[in-house]
């Protein structure tokens, strides 16, 4: 066997075992998240407790299928145990590349490391502690009491429904606030510098539209609320990536 080919097995040996020991934090996890998906889901059901608490009227969460509550508290256990251990997954990543990367290769990629998390957590917050609690008070604006409908409109949200809805809105404003590091990355490979994201801004400006009409609901308010953020996130990227070009004619220099 050459050198090549042992050190090719010994690289896919160590990428089983970092996956391995990823899947097993995930599962060990995963087991101690279920026995608080209970508490877990009664966070996230915070913020339409807290838009429906003066309304007068008796608010529940209701499900239709037997195994409904059941695989939604799986579902709120996996996605609490995949957010937890994201850290730990991308520190194995590090691991695994960091051992064929020079100095300066390191210390470029690991503040995209700790940023990556720390930014899907402020758009986590943003859309939890703001954005949510706006839009379902618009959705409930919709109910009626029955004067000009003949009966009476009044949502009763399902157990599933409302845990889909609010995972949705958390991974794409999660995502989306990871545009700063994409661009910055891109910047770093030469692929796009400062005059062209200045250059190209009205047209970002439709996209980042177009884009948050597609991640969220078909309301104005989660909309607007993704899109803002996104258009001041993309402003600093070019603060950012105007940074990189400094340092980078630096180093040439």
């Amino acid at each position: 066997m050459s050198n090549k080919e042992g050190n090719f097995i010994s690289h896919l040996t160590e990428l089983r075992q970092r996956l391995i020991n990823s899947l097993i934090c995930l599962f060990v996890l995963f087991i101690i998240s279920y026995f608080f998906s209970e508490n877990i889901y009664g966070f996230l059901v915070e913020p339409y407790a807290q838009a429906v608490k003066d309304d007068n009227n008796e608010r529940r969460l209701i499900f239709t299928a037997l195994q409904e509550t059941f695989l939604t508290y799986l579902k709120v256990s996996f996605f609490s145990a995949f957010f937890i251990t994201s850290p730990f997954i991308l520190m194995q990543i590090w691991k695994f590349i960091a051992p064929g990367l020079y100095e300066n290769e390191k210390s470029a990629i690991m503040p995209y490391l700790i940023l990556t998390p720390i930014l899907f957590l402020l758009g986590g917050m943003l859309v939890y502690y703001l954005i949510m609690p706006l839009a379902f008070k618009f959705f409930l604006s919709f109910e009626s009491s029955g004067l000009s409908t003949n009966l009476p409109i009044q949502l009763e949200a399902k157990v599933n429904e409302y845990l889909s809805l609010v995972m949705k809105l958390i991974f794409a404003f999660g995502i989306s606030f990871q545009l700063p590091v994409v661009l910055s990355l891109l910047a770093r490979i030469g692929a796009i510098d400062s005059k062209f994201l200045k250059d190209r801004r009205k047209y970002v400006v439709v996209i980042i539209f177009a884009a948050a009409a597609i991640l969220t609901p078909p309301d104005p308010i989660t909309q607007i609320g993704l899109a803002i953020p996104l258009l001041i996130l993309y402003e600093l990227s070019i603060f950012s990536v105007k940074i990189i070009e400094s340092k980078q004619s630096k180093e040439d220099a």
